[in-house]
């Protein structure tokens, strides 16, 4: 999880109706994500070929009032995965901005020294998403930067009537402070020329979480 501070004026017009931005002491972020996920299944089926695979995403923090609660979630600019099939599935079932390109991963976790890198490929460019980090992974302090990163459990899609939510359902992670990092892309061909500057800038803080099972529920359409 890399994450930058971004001009919420970037995001207006990404934000799914009924919600709002998210601030985190008076910050908006942007994140870019890299996940693993492992033995997949759709409605308790596992597809074969189809149940790990990678996917890395670009991603902001919005919040709705349900009740009298607020729900905190994602939105999701653009995600990558490598099979057309998962990003027809999603783009149907969630409405989410899935493209599929050819990706890999590499995670080596010797001793007390962890790397994790996610690449893929767009044309003939590669690029990729590298951490590191060193030592055991650390429970999230309540109201931390770390706890706003990491702890949204709702999914928001803007759609065209409206909004749509579905409930992402994970225990809370551990994480790792990452000691190095480097995103290589062409940020402006992979998300928009908007969100170039952003990206090009010293990123707020690094993570890299331990993961654990996740339940994504259907959506509804608000």
């Amino acid at each position: 999880m890399l994450n930058y501070v971004v001009d919420p004026s970037l995001l207006t017009r990404l934000i799914p109706a009924g919600t709002e931005i998210d601030f985190d002491n008076g910050e908006t972020f942007l994140s870019v994500v890299g996940f693993l996920f492992l033995d997949t299944r759709l409605l308790g089926m596992s597809i074969p070929l189809h149940r790990n695979f990678e996917e890395v995403n670009l991603r902001f923090y919005v919040r709705r009032k349900s009740a009298e609660t607020w729900r905190r979630g994602v939105v999701f600019i653009r995600e990558l995965v490598p099979r057309r099939a998962i990003a027809l599935v999603a783009r149907a079932c969630y409405g989410e901005n899935y493209f599929a390109v050819p990706m890999n991963h590499e995670i080596e976790h010797l001793d007390s020294n962890l790397k994790v890198e996610y690449s893929w490929r767009r044309g003939r460019k590669s690029e990729s998403l590298k951490m590191t980090a060193t030592g055991e992974p650390q429970i999230i302090p309540a109201g931390s930067h770390a706890e706003f990163i990491t702890e949204h459990y709702w999914g928001y899609t803007r759609l065209a009537s409206g909004c749509a939510e579905y409930r992402v359902e994970h225990p809370r992670w551990k994480t790792w402070n990452a000691t190095s990092f480097e995103f290589d892309a062409d940020v402006a061909m992979l998300y928009g020329k908007e969100f170039a500057e952003t990206l090009s800038q010293p990123s707020r803080s690094a993570f890299i979480a331990d993961g654990s099972p996740i339940t994504v529920q259907r959506r509804e359409i608000l």
